[in-house]
């Protein structure tokens, strides 16, 4: 978003609002199914935390989320007329001062502000063998609700799952996929993004981890052993606060598609170093940490895109331009 022009953020900004005003395919074919959907954009966020458990930590991780976000622009352009391309988040342009950044600065062209200063202790990520633990982020500047930029009047639909930032109110009790409207907030951590999303962080992925099993599960953090984010956990902590630190609710914050958008650019950049071994190089269970054991995924396994409608097998979607993708990175 540094190299967007201010009225191309703004039509990007734009069509998202539009597909957040436009009623859920989900609560008009079932409620039942997600009773917490009341948006076209809800329904991206119902998907992902259904799929959660598959789709992290597992052989169609990079390949679910390809899918994922390219069937989120394809929304933007055919409901909302966007006629720009998905933008993503070059985390290492913005790893030393991400709440002032283009992306995060609150103004008119941005994805819309940190959260209001609210006070409140470490921000939770997931447990690890760190010491100190990894679930105690230090808290930043924000943590209350977003009130600058484009979606400072969202509205979070759904109940959280596993939240990163715990308060009154905000503890993931409530049924799974339960209505429980609130603001956006947010906690942008420069202490996350400036020990995990740099130029030599993202170099480091991908020129020291030739193999697929490497690169995939050293971007996840790798168990998050010895205090170790990688940069797919460190850009949703960079994020923080409700539900950008959820791991299941993440995409309720709009900002997820342009952290998912570079996830998979760095993903395209690996494969065209060697494209002949890379393009169809898969690796992973199809459970999380393949917790419970399970078989090894292959390519023609199915990408579970309910009723986004857009599934398609794994092999189908192993580069940007190949089966129903069609698209490079600049």
């Amino acid at each position: 978003r540094t190299t967007l022009l201010p009225k191309e953020r703004q039509a990007y900004t734009d069509a998202v609002n539009c597909l957040m005003s436009k009623p859920s395919r989900i609560f008009t074919t079932d409620p039942s199914i997600a009773p917490g959907a009341r948006s076209r954009f809800d329904d991206f966020t119902a998907v992902h935390i259904n799929n959660t458990l598959t789709i992290h930590a597992t052989a169609n991780f990079l390949s679910w989320h390809r899918l994922f976000t390219w069937t989120y622009e394809q929304a933007l352009k055919e409901e909302c007329g966007y006629a720009g391309a998905q933008p993503y988040w070059n985390w290492a342009i913005t790893a030393l001062d991400p709440v002032n950044s283009p992306v995060f600065d609150g103004s008119p062209y941005s994805m819309g502000g940190n959260g209001a200063y609210e006070a409140h202790n470490c921000t939770n990520a997931i447990a690890s063998t760190a010491t100190p633990p990894l679930n105690c982020i230090p808290p930043g500047a924000g943590g209350g609700c977003v009130e600058t930029g484009p979606f400072k009047n969202h509205t979070v639909n759904f109940a959280p799952v596993a939240p990163s930032l715990i308060e009154p109110g905000l503890n993931g009790s409530l049924p799974f996929l339960s209505y429980d409207p609130r603001c956006l907030k947010r906690d942008v951590s420069v202490w996350v993004s400036s020990n995990w999303t740099k130029d030599v962080d993202i170099a480091d992925l991908i020129n020291q981890n030739p193999d697929i099993y490497w690169f995939q599960t050293i971007m996840q953090g790798n168990g998050f052993i010895d205090g170790f984010f990688g940069v797919h956990a460190a850009g949703h902590y960079t994020i923080g606060g409700d539900p950008g630190g959820d791991f299941f609710a993440s995409p309720g914050d709009p900002a997820f598609f342009l952290h998912h958008a570079q996830i998979d650019r760095t993903w395209w950049i690996w494969q065209n170093q060697d494209l002949a071994d890379r393009q169809n190089a898969i690796s992973g269970t199809i459970t999380l940490n393949n917790d419970p054991p399970s078989r090894n995924g292959t390519l023609e396994d199915w990408l579970e895109m309910g009723i986004l409608g857009t599934g398609t097998e794994i092999k189908n979607v192993m580069f940007s331009t190949g089966g129903p993708l069609c698209y490079i990175y600049v």
